[in-house]
């Protein structure tokens, strides 16, 4: 899993098929277009936004939780 800014990190990592997060701005970049969680571009990317402009603590704190999520899940995979 990777989890990366918008950066050509994410976009090397999508580009391979590898998991990815990214996260976003509020007004992110056209190519993430609006309102989705995936991306047309890359299948197994998973999108995180800000809700409010400048606030990167609350994206913190919901990606943090998402990990958490993912971690147990795979933790208790074969």
């Amino acid at each position: 899993l990777v989890i990366s800014a918008c950066t050509s990190v994410a976009h090397l990592a999508g580009a391979l098929g590898k998991p990815v997060w990214i996260l976003l701005a509020y007004h992110a970049d056209w190519r993430w277009l609006e309102e989705r969680e995936d991306s047309p571009w890359y299948p197994h990317t998973r999108l995180f936004r800000q809700r409010s402009p400048g606030d990167w603590s609350e994206l913190a704190a919901r990606t943090k939780q998402s990990l958490e999520e993912w971690s147990m899940k795979k933790s208790n995979e074969p």
